[in-house]
């Protein structure tokens, strides 16, 4: 294998691969990032069982073959290479020598027939706008649970029903919905898949800035692919095994037909009281929001004697209402709305709120819902 490439390219590509490689691997291949030329292109990719990615790069190619060289160290050294300069990359016997103006590496290489066979991609299922996926992809996935414990809510759970892309996460004390318009192959599609929210987070902040579409692939019932779904993006492609969503909670159910009493906020005046208020507070505090015909009042308080409060513009209709929530999930719901005003709906203070997006009109911004469970306090 011998060819020449621009730095700039090959240093996306590898940083790209890299970044979804296993720090403590179970094989010591999984650690590495296969470079494989083929017919005047490079295919770099990485896998670990779970989540494959791989990206094209053209190249000038004097020889076709492969090489797996360990990606993080790979891309360190990439990303550190010279600017503005071709990189010349040979296999030569046991190692991968990389040259670019006058620096030079000599680097080990692995086993390549030891390297796993990347998963074909399943079937298309439809495309998607790529800003728009990423968009609506960062909006939800905040709202997934870490707990590995619970590896259920560790995902996303996208929903393609007709020509509507729906995506829920939850940890249990918030859910996060947001519903787009995608193009399905087939119109009468009706299907789900729960994915890891990390993944699906990383591949899409990486495939939105690419504009253009992204397709979506899933597997079938009895297909090669069950089980398993795929993004592709460019020259860029992911698959990801999907989680077990079979006994996934009917979450939508939490969401009441009407509500009572409505709030309308500014985003960021509310960002930054809740910010400064929750300073008395320890961790895990809840800031109390209290609502009335004169406007809002944020309180916090600590276990010793801090105490905050501020009160702040806002309208209300309803009878006065008080309701305490964990201010950091509040805090990333309002900013995950991407709008000037936020809309809380209310029945009772111990029921879960729900918040939506106004734009500067005053009307309600279709399309997202962040429900978020309120805390108990004694008074």
């Amino acid at each position: 294998m011998k060819f020449r490439v621009e730095r700039d390219a090959l240093a996306d590509a590898v940083a790209w691969t890299a970044k979804s490689l296993p720090s403590r691997p179970s094989v010591p291949v999984l650690a590495g990032a296969m470079l494989r030329v083929i017919d005047g292109r490079l295919h770099v990719s990485g896998f670990d069982y779970e989540v494959s990615n791989q990206v094209d790069v053209d190249v000038q190619a004097d020889a076709d073959g492969a090489a797996l060289v360990s990606g993080r160290l790979l891309a360190e050294i990439t990303k550190a290479l010279p600017a503005k300069k071709p990189v010349e990359i040979a296999a030569v016997g046991s190692h991968l020598e990389l040259v670019c103006g006058s620096a030079r590496f000599t680097l080990p290489t692995m086993p390549v027939e030891d390297y796993p066979t990347l998963p074909e991609l399943p079937a298309s299922a439809g495309t998607v706008e790529a800003a728009v996926f990423a968009a609506a992809v960062a909006q939800v996935a905040m709202a997934a649970g870490r707990d590995e414990t619970l590896p259920m809510m560790t995902g996303v759970r996208v929903e393609l029903t007709g020509d509507t892309l729906a995506l829920l996460a939850t940890d249990r004390y918030r859910l996060a919905v947001r519903e787009i318009s995608w193009s399905p192959n087939d119109p009468d599609i009706n299907t789900n898949a729960l994915v890891p929210a990390r993944t699906l987070a990383d591949t899409a902040k990486t495939l939105g800035p690419l504009g253009g579409e992204v397709t979506i692939a899933l597997g079938g019932s009895g297909s090669a692919g069950e089980g398993m779904i795929g993004f592709v993006g460019g020259t860029r492609r992911t698959t990801s095994r999907l989680l077990d969503g079979q006994s996934y909670p009917p979450v939508r159910s939490l969401f009441a037909p009407t509500y009572s009493s409505e709030a309308r906020v500014g985003v960021a005046a509310l960002t930054e009281v809740v910010k400064r208020v929750s300073l008395v507070a320890e961790k895990a505090t809840p800031v109390r929001l209290s609502f009335s015909e004169d406007g809002l009042v944020v309180e916090a308080g600590g276990t010793e004697e801090a105490r905050a409060s501020e009160a702040m513009e806002a309208t209300f209709t309803g009878e006065t209402m008080t309701v305490a929530f964990n201010p950091q999930y509040l805090i990333e719901g309002l900013g995950a709305l991407n709008a000037p005003t936020a809309v809380f709906s209310f029945n009772d203070p111990f029921k879960p709120a729900v918040i939506t997006p106004a734009g500067d009109d005053g009307a309600v911004i279709a399309g997202f819902r962040y429900l978020i469970m309120p805390i108990r306090v004694g008074r």
